[in-house]
């Protein structure tokens, strides 16, 4: 079928010039319009059995019926029957004859254009009866954009052949119908047994589940394995249950408030029904079965869109041997938050980049046109909640969502697509909300006019059953007796759960994560054994400092790989990049994967890590890590998008899903973290209490006040304090490249996971005194608190500072320049779980010195609050800037004059 987008913007008489032109000398057109061209001819000429030179001139008007063809093609959705309740709004789609100067004179005339159609030549009524039968009924098309030719060809050939002869058989209108049965009767029982309880219907856009259905059924026959599902909580319910394999038992017991019956016993706060996941087998209708994952999700609707990704992202890489057609994302999204929450174009903007890649994600939008009670011409400008579809070339599929058999046929194209060139495509499924937001809400209050609509109108189970009957498959009580069995099936279970109730238990997770255990407040007294055999560090170091033959790094990298070479080799000291990526190879050498990403981490925001290196001339690129020695785990680092909540949260998704894995992330400054503070609040913070689902993750936060305004000094160390609670994460601060080294290696030593959250060094990257010797590496582990070594006597030490994070070199260099013999400076390292023990047995062995906090952060800011807050029975005295509303100076003089004050009042207040 040819693509005629150029046509377009054409105008007729040019078209006739242009036509001449060729007629004179194909080769003296555009290759485009000669390949029109010569089709044309050709239709013409099959048609007449004549030659070119031997017909009569073309009708002019020719060409104004192509471009009337590709006008459908291009703007049909805009006056497509796709809204089940409400008159489409005029958007200006100008697909009236006049505006191609035709008109009724011309119904009656043949036109070789129909061959565009695969009429033939044909009459005027007819090709625009086509056009109709295909652009303007219940699916409206959006493809036109796409700059890729195949990918544009298929999708025409689907709609122009495919749509206008697509007839479901008998097996399948009946599976549809029991699927539109099971969504419809199961909110109807819910509704009905549990009154006044929010559950977030689906009423409204019930041929969800059909279309999920026929999603699965599709990406089974494509050799999909599994299907990764976010939403929000629209509809939850109803997916658990008839898509994913959640119990009705399950379900209904939290309808009933069951509780553990231990409340201390472990298994956290939970989460209301509708933010759960789950995971279950899917039987598809050619009995293949599918994995489905449903993933936990707070009220931060999208949040969870980049979770599903990096979740997706883990099974390819560890699972699935990055083969795009085993395993499906699938975002649902409401039609408010999809227009209006920002995280949803940055999800899109990652879905083509190397390390982010997926294979694209199945897009449906339950728009069911309102928010909480916004109507949408409040809640976006665009005409569709989808139009951010269109930046990346990703086809839209509108269709309206009481014409289930369209539903499930966009749906099954949908995946195919994805199947097929593994991009994101969207199913903009326009339907309605049946209820308020949620059950007890009126939405008469905002919407009258809409909602004494809706309340007349027929659902679309029952719009479904009366075509079935009409067309003589399936009578009205085939229908009926269907909803008695499954009322009947859900009653019986119901009344099974009230009569035997059993205790709450969350689902257990996949095999891999039940050799993970709980953590214990003891845990975190003392750090388990991390450490490495020299031989296997020697192998590592070599691998950093050497450089493939014929490969030409930078002058300035050359320098920095020789002066490592030299300190590690000949000082056997290491820096903390050293640390850092030695920590890695260690990791690596276990044949395990290490994943990081974030802004500009290849190199480091701070010329440090240089984890890859470039060929000068070429431009090539050298992964230092990945050539240790044969049969070594990976070593995948990603310079992200400029995005903080999308790249954040797809790290996460990629953590949780497998244990043995090193997923890390960097801030390109701890202050811009919180563009991620969702995902960090909502997430990371407490995933493991509300739906038992466990990280080991670690967050680099480069943190610490060197003069550079209050953009770029604080990661805020303090809100990850606030939320720490039940050993949720461990938040470090920490001085050493040997210590550093030993916490990454710890996350994967640990018999459990926990989120390392950890506060980075900027200037101490290169700070002379922040180095360890290389045999810390081999012999030690991590040290929770570190004593002053430099103290002679415990006994004569009058003023005991505890601090952490880079102010510790700055009091030393103090107290080495005043000869401070009678002050000790305790570095706290793992802020949370504080080692309490260890600082107990601190306490004591200086039992004679005033205790201070020194800080370089604001009062109300850093970890001051926390330290008294968490040790009410220690006299503390602090010292650290005054409170403040920003988190630092942007004059560097006062910077300067502020951290000279707060070091001296360490040791003079």
């Amino acid at each position: 079928m040819q693509d005629l987008s150029f046509l377009s913007n054409a105008h007729p008489s040019y078209i006739d010039q242009l036509y001449k032109d060729y007629l004179n000398n194909p080769d003296t057109v555009d290759p485009e319009w000669k390949r029109f061209f010569a089709g044309f001819d050709l239709g013409v000429k099959s048609e007449s059995a004549v030659d070119i030179g031997d017909l009569e001139p073309h009708n002019p008007k020719e060409y104004k019926v192509v471009k009337l063809i590709y006008a459908y093609r291009n703007k049909g959705h805009l006056i497509a029957d796709t809204n089940p309740i409400r008159k489409r709004k005029d958007r200006h789609a100008n697909l009236e004859l006049s505006e191609y100067d035709l008109g009724e004179e011309d119904m009656e005339t043949e036109f070789y254009a129909g061959y565009e159609l695969g009429m033939g030549k044909a009459k005027l009524k007819d090709i625009l009866a086509k056009l109709k039968k295909l652009y303007t009924r219940t699916i409206g098309w959006e493809y036109n954009y796409i700059d890729n030719r195949q990918e544009r060809t298929w999708l025409r050939d689907q709609i122009e052949r495919g749509y206008i002869a697509y007839e479901h058989p008998f097996e399948k209108k009946k599976r549809i119908l029991q699927k539109l049965n099971d969504s419809a009767i199961y909110e109807k029982f819910l509704g009905t047994k549990f009154i006044g309880q929010k559950r977030f219907s689906l009423e409204g856009g019930e041929s969800t589940i059909p279309a999920l259905d026929s999603m699965i059924n599709v990406a089974a026959n494509f050799g999909c394995k599994e299907v990764a599902i976010g939403m929000a909580h629209r509809g939850r319910l109803n997916v658990l249950v008839n898509i994913v394999g959640k119990t009705y038992d399950e379900v209904f017991e939290e309808f009933e408030g069951v509780a553990p019956d231990d409340l201390s016993a472990g298994l956290g706060t939970s989460d209301v029904k509708y933010h759960k996941g789950y995971s279950g087998m899917y039987t598809t209708m050619d009995d293949k079965q599918v994995y489905i994952d449903l993933l936990p999700n707070p009220s931060h609707l999208e949040a969870v869109d980049g979770v599903v990704q990096g979740f997706v992202r883990s099974k390819l890489d560890n699972e699935y041997h990055f083969d795009f057609s085993t395993i499906m994302p699938i975002c649902i999204h409401g039609d408010a938050a999809l227009a209006g929450q920002g995280v949803v174009y940055e999800v899109l903007q990652m879905s083509q980049l190397k390390g982010f890649k997926t294979g694209g994600t199945v897009h449906f939008v339950i728009n069911n046109q309102i928010g909480f009670t916004t109507d949408f011409d409040d809640a976006r400008s665009s005409y569709y909640c989808s139009s951010l579809a269109t930046t990346l070339q990703c086809p839209v599929f509108h269709v309206n969502g009481d014409d289930v058999e369209a539903v499930t046929f966009v749906a099954e194209l949908a995946v195919e697509y994805r199947q097929r060139f593994h991009k994101d495509v969207f199913v903009d499924m326009v339907c309605y909300r049946k209820w308020g937001h949620n059950e007890g809400d009126d939405p008469h209050y905002t919407q009258p006019q809409m909602y004494n609509i809706i309340k007349k109108h027929d659902t679309v189970r029952d719009i479904y059953s009366k075509k079935l009957e009409g067309w003589g498959i399936a009578g009205a009580e085939f229908a009926k007796n269907m909803e008695k069995e499954y009322w009947a099936k859900l009653q019986e279970q119901l009344d099974e759960t009230k009569e035997h109730p059993k205790p709450y238990q969350p689902q257990m997770g996949d095999p891999i994560w039940r050799k993970m255990r709980k953590a214990v407040a003891e845990d975190f007294e003392s750090s388990p054994e991390t450490k490495v055999s020299k031989g296997d560090l020697v192998k590592v170091i070599k691998a950093l400092v050497k450089v493939p033959e014929g490969f030409t790094p930078l002058r300035k990298v050359n320098k920095m790989l020789e002066a490592r070479r030299d300190t590690m080799r000949e000082k056997k000291s290491v820096d903390w990049a050293a640390g850092e990526m030695l920590a890695y190879g260690t990791i690596l050498l276990e044949k395990k994967i290490v994943r990081m990403s974030g802004q500009d981490v290849k190199r480091g925001t701070f010329s440090h890590r240089h984890a890859m290196i470039y060929d000068e001339n070429t431009g090539a690129e050298y992964n230092r890590l990945n050539f240790i020695e044969e049969g070594q785990g990976k070593f995948e680092i990603y310079n992200s998008q400029l995005s903080e909540y999308s790249v954040l949260a797809f790290e996460y998704g990629y953590s949780f899903e497998r244990p043995t894995n090193l997923v890390l992330w960097e801030a390109q400054f701890g202050d811009f973290a919180n563009g991620a503070q969702i995902v960090m609040d909502q997430f990371i913070a407490c995933s493991e209490t509300k739906w038992n689902k466990n990280s080991g993750m670690i967050l680099l936060l480069p943190h610490g006040y060197e003069g550079a305004g209050p953009d770029h000094s604080s990661a805020r160390l303090e809100r990850f304090l606030q939320e720490c609670s039940d050993l949720n994460m461990v938040v470090t601060n920490i001085t050493t490249p040997a210590n550093f080294f030993h916490a990454i290696r710890r996350q994967l030593v640990w018999p459990f996971r926990k989120p390392l959250i950890n506060m980075s060094p900027k200037s101490l990257l290169r700070h002379p005194e922040c180095s360890s010797d290389v045999s810390e590496l081999f012999e030690g582990k991590f040290h929770e608190i570190i004593d002053d070594d430099s103290v002679i006597k415990a006994s004569a030490v009058k003023r005991l500072i505890f601090c952490s994070g880079k102010i510790y070199y700055d009091l030393y260099d103090y107290k080495k320049a005043n000869n401070r013999d009678d002050v000790a400076i305790v570095r706290i390292e793992q802020l949370y779980p504080l080692a309490k023990v260890q600082l107990n047995a601190i306490l004591k062995k200086y039992n004679k010195a005033e205790i201070f906090w020194v800080q370089e952060e604001p009062e109300n800011m850093g970890a001051w609050w926390y330290i008294q807050n968490t040790l009410k029975d220690v006299s503390w005295k602090h010292v650290s800037r005054p409170a403040s509303d920003s988190t630092a100076t942007g004059f560097a003089k006062v910077h300067k004059l502020e951290q000279e004050e707060v070091v001296e009042n360490a040791f003079k207040k």
